[in-house]
């Protein structure tokens, strides 16, 4: 498989020539929607994670493309072919198998409306735990790590990434971030998990 990761909290999956596509959101300003994608996972209603006119490009690429969301979110996109998911939901798609944990997005301020939020687990390899850090019930070889948000501190960052000990982990959810604040990620993450292969693959394609 290849991910390809993109700005702030986008990335795709390609197997077998088929392309899944997570989290395209109005943060992400290189996305150009690829082909032949067969679902996009949005894991919860946050612009910088659903972006309505980024979903519509893929659609308008790839017809009868399947969109899997929180009840929430498909709430706003019932035009296009949804499917609603909750944690310990499974869907099936050409090319993947996909598992989804957890159920709301992680706690930012009393009063602050919570959002439906679903970690996806990716061919029992790639995971991504949206706004959350719920761990999966499953082992990850991949994790997509969440660096940087209003709702995280850099020991929950830490402490989830021990959690579920990847053997790979790139990082994900930065586009706050200066240049100066994604180095002192790259070196604070991997220096406390210990024995990790931590990788900023930003605006690259890699094999997993």
């Amino acid at each position: 498989m290849k991910i390809t990761k993109y700005e702030h909290a986008c990335f795709t999956v390609e197997n077998d020539g088929n392309v899944l596509v997570v989290d395209p959101g109005a943060y992400t300003t290189d996305f150009v929607a690829p082909e032949n994608v067969v679902g996009v996972v949005l894991t919860h209603m946050h612009e910088d994670h659903f972006d309505k006119d980024l979903v519509a490009q893929i659609v308008d690429k790839n017809p009868g493309v399947i969109i899997i969301a929180p009840a929430d979110v498909v709430a706003q996109i019932e035009v296009f072919e949804t499917r609603t998911v909750i944690g310990g939901d499974s869907v099936s798609l050409p090319g993947f198998e996909l598992d989804f944990f957890g159920s709301e997005h992680a706690f930012i301020y009393e009063h602050s409306h919570v959002a439906d939020n679903v970690g996806v687990l990716i061919n029992d390899l790639i995971y991504y735990p949206g706004d959350s850090f719920t761990v999966p019930e499953k082992p990850v070889d991949t994790l997509a790590l969440p660096v940087a948000a209003p709702w995280l501190k850099t020991a929950e960052v830490i402490d989830f990434a021990l959690a579920i000990k990847p053997r790979f982990i790139f990082p994900t959810h930065d586009a706050i971030l200066s240049n100066t604040g994604k180095d002192l990620s790259d070196q604070v993450v991997p220096r406390l998990v210990d024995g990790v292969d931590y990788q900023r693959i930003d605006g690259q394609t890699i094999d997993v």
